[in-house]
């Protein structure tokens, strides 16, 4: 589902969680890092450093990529990747991905002027979890680093780091993770300071949890038990001073003391099932989900979905009753996984996605406890996406949703600019927007990029073109270069 369903590093905290970097650059890099503000300093763009570049923005302010990139233009480099919808992560240079090829769990390591690949640490799990094989991937997250350390996590085995050099830090086993709807685990580990921040929701022991990155070790565990439906990557606020873990979950948006984990605050009755990831800027903090079951989005009744997949009329639906990549979608309607969909799993799910409702939210700061009638300054519901985390750029709010229709709105009054704008690409969008030098960069998993200018009362196109095979994975801006990972293929654009 993810993108990652998509697929970090974060704004750093305090001076006493900060590694010394190897050189005096990446010294002064990690001294702008403890910038408490809640947008991102300029600065930042030199390196891409999670899923998303800079605490997930998704904006690179000082950068001056390419507009008019494509398969045969402005290429200064490619190479051919394993298939995986994690996103590349880049410090000075470095490129770091995972995959999964040749049943191993891979974390892999380019050189960022050629592409060469410099080197390549793989687990081989005893067993993969449950994941959409047409979707999804069990190296979906995207890794994190903070130019010493480069963490990865799957879903199948647990966190593990390495230095720059490949040489293995620390693992941190898990349990094999059962994703909601069986699409596999999304989420990104994130570093901030020396915590590294793993969202692990999944339908049992749901948890958002804190490492020492320097170590592995456990600094707090919080639990999640309503958690159990989303794919979101943890990004930093600094709520009224106070620097918080926020993610989406299931129905509920929260926000979580950073040194501590104790829940703060939390806003209720959103989407049930929350694939994106927030964003912050002028203070506030911007969410968007869309997930099926909603009121514009309903399942259908029992006997419908029945008549339509009970071929052995024998009142329930069998996994082999399923054909083709319908399985992948429907397994995880088996609430009870005893390998059969019955009328009391399809009441259930009905149950659980009914009780939220798809929105784009913004919330101010300052609020604890339950702050949904007190901080949510506007709501909008429309043209949401589902898994395309939005874009906040310039003082507007930006989402697409599948089939390219794409909305923006003025971020302090949520009023839109436009609303479902269709830019051409057609399609499912599980990357996420991207953007810098006034333009943002859009793809499809049909392989359609779109380059739309920002602002204006309509999207106005700049470039399009097609690489004619899937993409999965955000793209990286990093000074005037564009990374952008294919179904296999790897491009630098210069």
């Amino acid at each position: 589902m993810r993108t990652s369903l998509a697929s970090g590093r974060s704004l750093g905290i305090c001076n006493a969680w900060i590694t010394p970097p190897h050189s005096s650059r990446n010294v002064l890099f990690a001294a702008l890092l403890l910038l408490p503000c809640p947008w991102i300093a300029a600065e930042e763009s030199a390196s891409w450093p999670q899923f998303r570049g800079p605490n997930a923005s998704g904006v690179a302010h000082d950068s001056k990529p390419p507009l008019k990139i494509g398969p045969a233009s402005h290429v200064l480099w490619k190479k051919e990747v394993p298939r995986s919808p994690s996103s590349p992560c880049v410090w000075g240079d470095r490129i770091f991905l995972t995959t999964f090829a040749e049943g191993e769990l891979r974390t892999c390591c380019y050189d960022r002027a050629r592409g060469d690949l410099l080197w390549t640490r793989g687990i081989k799990p005893e067993k993969l979890e449950v994941y959409h094989r047409s979707e999804g991937s069990p190296a979906a997250p995207t890794p994190a680093t903070d130019g010493t350390h480069v963490v990865s996590y799957f879903g199948s085995t647990g966190l593990v780091c390495y230095d720059f050099d490949g040489r293995e830090l620390w693992r941190h086993p898990m349990t094999i993770t059962r994703s909601a709807g069986d699409f596999g685990s999304g989420s990104s580990p994130i570093i901030t300071g020396n915590l590294v921040i793993l969202n692990r929701d999944q339908l049992i022991d749901a948890k958002l949890l804190a490492l020492d990155v320097r170590t592995g070790k456990k600094v707090w565990v919080t639990p999640r038990p309503d958690g159990y439906g989303s794919f979101g990557t943890p990004i930093i606020w600094n709520n009224a001073g106070h620097h918080q873990v926020v993610i989406p979950g299931s129905v509920r948006l929260k926000g979580y003391d950073l040194k501590t984990g104790k829940e703060r605050w939390m806003v209720d009755g959103l989407a049930a099932f929350a694939c994106t990831t927030p964003v912050v800027g002028h203070k506030r903090l911007f969410f968007v989900a869309w997930s099926y079951g909603a009121s514009d989005s309903p399942w259908p009744s029992w006997p419908e979905f029945r008549k339509q997949h009970d071929s052995n009329m024998d009142g329930e639906i069998s996994m082999d009753e399923f054909k083709g990549q319908a399985l992948d979608f429907y397994q995880g309607l088996d609430l009870d996984k005893d390998g059969r969909i019955t009328g009391a799993d399809w009441v259930k799910v009905k149950r659980r996605s009914a009780e939220g409702e798809n929105m784009a939210i913004a919330v101010e700061p300052g609020g604890q406890g339950d702050i949904t009638k007190t901080h949510v300054n506007w709501k909008f519901t429309k043209g949401l996406p589902y898994v395309s985390s939005p874009l906040l750029y310039d003082g507007r709010l930006y989402f697409v949703r599948d089939g390219g229709l794409l909305s923006c709105l003025d971020a302090e009054t949520g009023e839109p600019h436009y609303s479902r704008k269709r830019i051409g690409g057609g399609g499912k969008y599980y990357t996420s927007p991207v953007a810098a030098d006034g333009r943002i960069y859009l793809a499809s998993t049909n392989g359609d990029l779109t380059v739309v200018k920002a602002g204006g009362k309509e999207p106005e196109i700049l470039h399009r073109t097609a690489f004619e095979e899937r993409i999965d994975a955000t793209p990286a801006l990093v000074g005037n270069r564009i990374y952008l990972r294919t179904e296999s293929t790897l491009y630098a654009f210069e």
